[in-house]
């Protein structure tokens, strides 16, 4: 018989479920460690996750956005931790360039813009009317960008989630409708395929509806400059100025007077980027990660063992977190 002394969960259903399983009296710490933002960000099903727990149950934040959800919706700060997920950022990848724009049939001379991501159709039953990943916007921002400088290539890796092919031809259709065969499309990539494709990127985009971290990493690993959506988890990765540039979400012109500017900026940009990669490399090392929540286990079956302290991205690169900011964990 299995008597576990903490019991550790990722996923929303799957943590409900053993909530539901194990009542709300369970003895034994249950930690969900908390993917993304998406159920959060909708009352009735934050609602129901958080009414399942117990006295018993605590939650390690992916991000401080994810961890300000929590607090917003009562739940003490001594039941929150903040771990950001981590990968083998001391792992360098072998970043073979050209096969990305060899596979696009790029010219020398021209400069690829575009992303790395699934094609997640819309959830219409959450309201939504574009894809997670908000590609709409990207391809009419591309749209915009390659019409006005013919040395743009736009160039979105990835295929449709789920067998959603409908979905991914109606962004192909979009995308003719937009800028022709100036925006090219590959399919999906291994992943390996896909870390090294990062390097024939100029200029990455990540402008989706909802999000914790993901999509702006990896550009910055391989010291890509980033533009992300001011959403979610994004900005505590993609410090607008310092280590990206960030702009509001759904507003494609927007992010093609971004584009372009970062185009003109691109040393500027390109610093931004390694400062990028030296925050990614530390703050989702998962050698550090892993270590956090070792701490969050030890705290929580011994309280005199001090919880882990807040990984502070701001304070990383040598600027001053405000008091909020601070608060949020």
């Amino acid at each position: 018989m299995v008597q576990p002394d903490v019991i550790h969960s990722h996923f929303v259903t799957t943590t409900c479920l053993l909530r539901i399983a194990l009542g709300r009296r369970h003895t034994v710490p249950r930690i969900f460690q908390v993917a993304g933002p998406l159920h959060l960000e909708h009352w009735w099903t934050r609602r129901f996750e958080i009414g399942l727990a117990g006295p018993r149950d605590y939650w390690v934040g992916s991000s401080r956005c994810i961890n300000s959800w929590y607090r917003r919706s009562g739940v003490p700060a001594e039941r929150i931790f903040l771990s950001y997920w981590g990968f083998e950022t001391r792992r360098q990848v072998a970043h073979e360039t050209g096969k990305l724009r060899q596979a696009v049939a790029a010219r020398p001379d021209e400069i690829i813009v575009g992303n790395v991501s699934w094609m997640y159709p819309p959830k219409f039953f959450l309201g939504q009317r574009v894809g997670l990943k908000c590609h709409e916007d990207l391809i009419e921002a591309l749209g915009y960008v390659c019409r006005a400088r013919p040395n743009v290539l736009g160039v979105i890796v990835g295929g449709a989630w789920n067998g959603a092919g409908w979905y991914e031809q109606k962004l192909k259709r979009l995308a003719d409708k937009a800028a022709g065969n100036r925006i090219r499309f590959t399919g999906p990539l291994p992943g390996e395929a896909a870390k090294r494709a990062w390097k024939d990127f100029d200029l990455a985009v990540h402008v989706p509806l909802s999000e914790n971290c993901g999509g702006v990493i990896e550009p910055l690993n391989a010291g890509v400059p980033v533009i992300a959506s001011a959403i979610g988890g994004l900005p505590e990765v993609v410090i607008d100025g310092r280590t990206g540039l960030l702009i509001p979400p759904r507003r494609p012109y927007a992010l093609a007077r971004a584009i372009t500017d970062a185009l003109d900026r691109k040393k500027e940009c390109l610093k931004m980027a390694a400062a990028g990669k030296r925050l990614v490399d530390t703050m989702f090392d998962v050698e550090r990660t892993a270590q956090e929540v070792y701490q969050v286990y030890r705290h929580l079956l011994d309280p005199r063992c001090l919880a882990p302290v807040p990984f502070d991205s701001v304070g990383f690169l040598g600027g001053t977190s405000s008091v909020e900011h601070n608060a949020e964990v």
